[in-house]
């Protein structure tokens, strides 16, 4: 027999590392997939710990998509139960509160732009 969860278990369940997810009244824990995830991993934790029929249904799933959740499946969602409001942690901060990725996304792209500017308008001179 299936576990029975209600909205609010599964709102417990809003981290990057600890994801629970709802389509068709069905639970799945998705906390693995969160980096397989081919839309990225940002659209799978705004739409966690809620019930993301509507979503999922919107963008169109393949049916591959649909029986890969079965691999994720943990229980089903308590009829009797009523939606909750999530609680939406900073999705750019871990459980442990520290900042995750890498900070040459940012730096890489500066260097880039004052090297060219510095190429255009200070060495382009000389010549």
């Amino acid at each position: 027999m299936a576990q029975i969860f209600t909205h609010a278990e599964v709102a417990k369940h809003n981290t990057r590392n600890d994801l629970y997810m709802i389509i068709d009244n069905k639970v799945y824990d998705i906390t693995k997939f969160v980096d397989e995830h081919p839309g990225g991993e940002e659209v799978l934790i705004d739409e966690g710990a809620k019930d993301a029929t509507g979503p999922f249904d919107d963008v169109g799933h393949s049916p591959d998509a649909r029986e890969l959740l079965e691999k994720y499946y943990v229980g089903d969602v308590d009829p009797e139960s009523k939606p909750v409001k999530v609680e939406s942690p900073d999705s750019l901060t871990t459980s442990s509160g520290k900042a995750e990725g890498n900070p040459l996304r940012i730096i890489l792209p500066v260097l880039f732009f004052i090297g060219y500017f510095y190429w255009r308008f200070f060495l382009n001179k000389q010549e």
